[in-house]
């Protein structure tokens, strides 16, 4: 079976699309995707090992608790709620088919190479989403494992695409749950904040490797596939608004990949890709999987206890704001999905009649700040299970920069909107 474990993953991308677009339902698509990551747990290292089982432990715990108060979310909706990110991780990794880069080619060093990194990692996530982790991650990782200067300038500039683009889910997740909220009222405050962290988040880099920061190489050659990929998104998500951002890169990724591929016979570079790279993504099914599983039991559990956080008597104001604000942050830490945490807090909130901006802005900011900081967030997940980073060691990286962020968030509330 082992042999034919890309084939797994291969078929649970295509049976999910298939879900996608109405044509089965979830069940298939969820055994398929975790019989590949149960198959492929043997490869795994402890430490993963170690990260998933008490991710999963936890969650059964946690459904078990709610379960004795009459609170159960469904075994199909518990088992798939992170199927949409675990079918993008298998399309976007087709595109290591069009790595153009030379692998004896040095990467730029330098202060350059730190702003055009950040930059280059910010513009287009905001566009292709996860996916520029991806491209921009491995290629940094050819030759050498990610420095944590890399992790931090990749992590944090991307994730900070959520205060400003509407290709985002953050913003789609953020309209939905602030009745009244208009993008172009939350686009200054983001874009302020979106600059701050790039410019706090590269000092801190040149102050840390002291010139001798290995950039991405940022020019035609190489971002072909990403803009050609970027373009394409934007026309489609222009043509079919309906239709979510992570769905169209899950579509596109493979053929656009095997389209721009090097190879006389592109039938052949796709088995081989299938069979001998497509596994590569199995640690990332087993740690999306697991972390669903508690993200689920913590929804549970809130749902089973919805007086554990009773806001009501609160006001909104500056100081509610920063202190909802940082209980996000400090979910989202714990592993808890932004989305989670803002459809509990949105119920919560809205009796208290807030501005649609400001609790556009607090949502926004709570995405933003915890997928940038947290080792367990979608982001987190991928440095550890792609990049081999710890929890530790991201938790070391990151925890100034959410308390710093949090504070310039609060700070900016209180004063401009």
């Amino acid at each position: 079976m082992q042999n034919y474990k890309g084939w797994l993953f291969l078929a649970s991308l295509l049976l999910y699309l298939l879900f996608a677009f109405g044509l089965i339902g979830l069940t298939l698509p969820t055994l398929f995707a975790w019989g590949a990551a149960l198959l492929h747990w043997p490869q795994l290292g402890s430490t993963i090992k170690i990260q998933a089982g008490c991710l999963f432990g936890l969650g059964l715990l946690l459904l078990g608790l709610a379960a004795s108060q009459d609170s159960w979310l469904g075994l199909e909706q518990i088992m798939s709620i992170n199927l949409p990110l675990l079918a993008m991780f298998s399309a976007v990794s087709f595109l290591a088919l069009t790595n153009s880069d030379k692998a004896d080619e040095p990467l730029p060093l330098g202060k350059k190479s730190i702003a055009s990194t950040a930059l280059g990692v910010n513009l287009l996530g905001a566009i292709i989403n996860l996916s520029v982790i991806f491209i921009m991650g491995d290629r940094l990782a050819q030759r050498r494992p990610l420095t944590n200067t890399q992790q931090i300038i990749l992590t944090r500039c991307f994730c900070a695409a959520a205060w400003w683009s509407p290709f985002f889910i953050a913003t789609a997740v953020s309209l939905t749950y602030a009745p009244g909220m208009q993008w172009l009222d939350v686009l200054f405050p983001g874009l302020l904040m979106t600059g701050l962290a790039l410019l706090l988040s590269s000092v801190e880099v040149m102050i840390k490797d002291k010139g001798e920061f290995a950039g991405y190489p940022i020019k035609a050659e190489s971002l072909r596939i990403p803009l050609l990929l970027a373009c394409s998104v934007m026309a489609l998500h222009f043509v079919y608004p309906a239709i979510s951002i992570i769905l169209i890169i899950t579509c596109l990724a493979p053929i656009a990949a095997l389209g721009f591929a090097k190879g006389s016979s592109k039938l052949v570079i796709a088995r081989n890709f299938i069979r001998h790279r497509l596994p590569n993504v199995g640690s990332q099914f087993v740690l999306f999987l697991a972390a669903g599983v508690f993200s689920a039991g913590i929804k549970s559990l809130l749902s089973a206890y919805p007086d554990f956080l009773n806001l009501q008597d609160l006001g909104f104001s500056a100081l509610s704001f920063a202190l909802i604000l940082a209980m996000m942050i400090i979910a989202g830490m714990l592993g808890v999905h932004p989305v989670v945490s803002i459809a509990v807090a949105s119920p919560l909130l809205l009796p208290m009649e807030p501005a649609p901006s400001q609790l556009g802005f607090l949502f926004l900011s709570s995405w933003a700040i915890s997928a940038g900081s947290s080792p367990l967030s979608g982001v987190g997940l991928t440095m550890m299970s792609r990049y081999q980073f710890s929890s530790r060691q991201l938790l070391k990286n990151n925890w100034h920069y959410a308390i710093l962020m949090w504070l310039s968030c609060s700070m900016l509330n209180a004063f401009i909107l």
